[in-house]
């Protein structure tokens, strides 16, 4: 068995109403197939729990996270957020900060670790947004920097969708450099403004996808100096995805996701990995783009 650290719940599947289920089967189907294939055994899965509200609060507004506890948002804020408020939904958000939390503690250790949910990078200090509600990743970046286990952070965002929530996280917040690649046209269309962003147009390409990647992030951690990096590898830029508009392949989409863990693996960063977005209509493309990534951290890291 490797040491690699998957964080899953079964609540990662919670059931939405008709319209939002089809998303939501890749979290029921992706452990399956890790598992079935022999990339994972069962003791590479961890199941998380419930964080303490205090590392919730590092990153969100006590008003907003007690709204959100208490089922009070109005109802156009819950618009903003697309799925209707329940109390599940919300004890499924806050799982998966802590599965993002206890996977930072796992890479410090192993150096890397993965979230089979997560990336949920629209969720601002105050709002939630576009599926988002809180914001896994900035929760667990304030996580190492309160409890002094990483100074500065690089946040690696490759996503089709700008992480605007990230962005306005840790705009005035020199500790925590924001990077995002996502397409120009796509949503939201009124961005923030991260650290670096590099906004793609449409039908982008495996080439030059890649060679932006490549020009880019090994020079931003030699200018940052981070001591930990997350990476959110939506692969919601691979050419068919309905709510993309990149036009990245499927192997394309694999060799970015080994470009990001060999350049962190060989300079010897901690790194955690949260999945993001995937919305191909052929549901075992979505599968076989995200297990890519899990076989990619076992196959460079151990």
């Amino acid at each position: 068995m490797s040491l690699l650290k998957v964080a899953y719940h079964p609540i990662y599947k919670h059931p939405l109403p008709e319209g939002h289920r089809f998303p939501m089967l890749k979290y029921e189907l992706l452990p399956r197939q890790l598992l079935y294939e022999g990339t994972c055994e069962p003791e590479n899965f961890f199941q998380p729990g419930i964080p303490e509200d205090r590392h919730i609060l590092e990153v969100h507004t006590r008003e907003y996270y007690e709204q959100l506890k208490t089922l009070s948002l109005d109802s156009r804020a819950v618009r903003r957020i697309g799925f209707p408020l329940s109390e599940a939904l919300v004890k499924r958000e806050v799982i998966i900060a802590q599965g993002t939390i206890t996977g930072c503690d796992h890479a410090l250790t192993t150096g890397v670790a993965m979230n089979i949910a997560g990336g949920t990078h629209h969720a601002y200090t105050g709002k939630g947004e576009a599926f988002c509600l809180l914001n896994d990743q900035a929760i667990g970046a304030r996580y190492l920097q309160k409890s002094g286990k990483a100074a500065k952070i690089l946040i690696v965002d490759l996503d089709v969708h700008q992480g605007n929530g990230t962005a306005e996280i840790f705009q005035d917040d020199p500790s925590v450099f924001t990077f995002s690649i996502h397409g120009k046209n796509n949503y939201p269309f009124k961005k923030e403004q991260s650290d670096l962003d590099i906004a793609l147009d449409d039908k982008t390409g495996d080439t030059e996808y890649l060679n932006i990647l490549r020009d880019t992030l090994p020079g931003l951690i030699e200018d940052q100096h981070p001591d930990f990096i997350f990476y959110l590898s939506g692969v919601d830029i691979i050419a068919s995805d309905k709510l993309g508009k990149l036009g990245l392949s499927l192997q394309g989409c694999r060799e970015r996701d080994a470009f990001v863990f060999q350049t962190c693996y060989r300079k010897g960063i901690p790194l955690q990995c949260s999945m993001g977005g995937g919305y191909s209509p052929d549901l075992r493309t979505i599968i076989e783009a995200h297990a890519n990534t899990y076989r990619l951290a076992q196959e460079i890291y151990f």
